[in-house]
C-alpha cells in the first residue's frame, strides 16, 4: 500500500520532470523536485515556525503554573492544556511537517533505489502516460541514454563511502553539506538565552537538592542539544545512501532556511511596526491635550483675565 500509494506517485513525478527538462539530467530533476516540494511545504513550514516561537514565549506562563501547582501533576496538565486552548495554540501540530519531509525522503529512497538496482525501473516503474512520452521511449530502447549525474559532476548512484568503492568526495560534500545546513536550521530557530544549562547539570543539581528536575528546563536543554544530534545523525545516514538522496536533503535544507529567514525577517518587521504605532500614540494623546487646554483658554477669556487681574491686584499689595 505504501509503495503503491506513496513511493510509485512520487518518484513518477520525478521522472515526469526527468523526461521534460532539457538535457534529462536527473540531478537537475531533482533540484527542481526539491524546489517544487518545499513550495508545497511552505504553509506548513510557516505555521510550524510560529507555533514554535508561540511556545517559546510561553514557557514563563508555563513556569508560573508548575509553581502554582506545587508538584500536582494532574492540576498541571489541566492547567497548561487551558492556557494552549486559551492561546489557541496545538503542543503536537508541529508534528504534521516532519511526518511528511519522512514520507517523501523515504519515498525518494525507495524510488531511487529501484534505479541504482536496476535502471530498467524508470521506465517499468513509471505510470503509463510517462511511459509513453517522447524521451521514455527513447529510453526504453536504449538504457544507457539515462544520464544519472548532476551536471556531469556528481555520479548520484554512488554512496559518499561504501566498502566496495570506498570513498567518494563528491558524494561526500554533499553529506557534508546537509549535515551544515541541518546545523544552521535548528540554531536559527533556538531562543538566545545566556543563562542557558546543559542538560547534565541541570539533573545534576536537581540531584544534588532531592527534587524533581523542572520539565520545562530539560525541554529546552534537549532542544540545544538535538542542533548537534540531528547534524549527525543525517551524516551517519546518508553517507553510505546514494548522492541522489544527500542531493535532496542539501538542497531542501538551504530552502528552508532561506524560508525560515524571510518568515522570521516578516515577523520582525512586523513588530517593530507594532512597536512604532505603540509609540505614536502617546505623543498625539498629549499633543490633543494641549489643544484641548487651549481651546479652554481661547473659550473662556475672561477667566484667563480675571486671573491676570487677580495676579496684578497681589502684587500691588505686596
Amino acid at each position: 500500500m505504501f509503495t503503491t500509494l506513496i513511493v510509485q506517485p512520487i518518484f513518477n513525478i520525478l521522472v515526469f520532470i526527468y523526461a521534460i527538462i532539457p538535457g534529462h539530467n536527473l540531478g537537475v530533476a531533482i533540484i527542481i523536485f526539491t524546489v517544487l516540494a518545499r513550495i508545497a511545504l511552505y504553509p506548513l513550514l510557516k505555521k510550524q515556525l510560529r507555533h514554535t516561537k508561540a511556545m517559546r514565549e510561553l514557557q514563563p506562563e508555563l513556569k508560573k503554573i508548575k509553581k502554582a501547582s506545587k508538584g500536582n501533576k494532574q492540576q498541571e496538565s489541566m492547567m497548561m492544556m487551558e492556557l494552549y486552548k486559551e492561546k489557541e495554540i496545538k503542543p503536537m501540530s508541529q508534528i504534521g511537517l516532519l511526518v511528511l519531509q519522512l514520507v517523501i525522503f523515504l519515498a525518494l529512497f525507495s524510488g531511487l533505489n529501484r534505479v541504482v538496482r536496476d535502471p530498467q525501473q524508470i521506465i517499468d516503474f513509471s505510470y503509463g502516460f510517462i511511459q509513453n512520452m517522447s524521451w521514455m521511449k527513447e529510453v526504453a530502447k536504449d538504457i544507457n541514454l539515462i544520464d544519472s549525474t548532476l551536471l556531469g559532476f556528481i555520479d548520484l548512484h554512488r554512496a559518499a563511502y561504501s566498502s566496495e568503492t570506498g570513498l567518494y568526495i563528491p558524494a561526500l560534500l554533499l553529506v557534508l553539506g546537509s549535515s551544515i545546513i541541518q546545523f544552521l536550521q535548528i540554531k536559527q530557530t533556538m531562543p538566545k538565552d545566556k543563562d542557558a544549562r546543559k542538560l547534565r547539570d541541570i539533573l545534576k543539581d536537581a540531584g544534588a537538592k532531592g527534587e524533581q528536575a523542572d520539565s520545562s528546563d530539560i525541554n529546552a536543554a534537549m532542544g540545544r542539544n538535538m542542533a548537534y544530534f540531528m547534524p549527525g545523525l543525517i551524516f551517519v545516514l546518508t553517507i553510505s545512501f546514494p548522492a541522489a538522496l544527500s542531493l535532496y536533503w542539501f538542497v531542501g535544507g538551504l530552502i528552508a532556511y532561506a524560508q525560515q529567514s524571510r518568515l522570521l525577517q516578516q515577523d520582525e518587521f512586523s513588530m517593530q511596526q507594532a512597536s512604532a504605532v505603540v509609540v505614536s500614540k502617546k505623543p498625539l494623546k498629549e499633543t490633543k491635550q494641549s489643544e484641548s487646554k487651549s481651546n479652554t483658554t481661547s473659550k473662556n477669556p475672561k477667566k484667563s483675565k480675571k486671573k491676570k487681574g487677580a495676579n496684578k491686584s497681589n502684587k500691588r499689595r505686596r
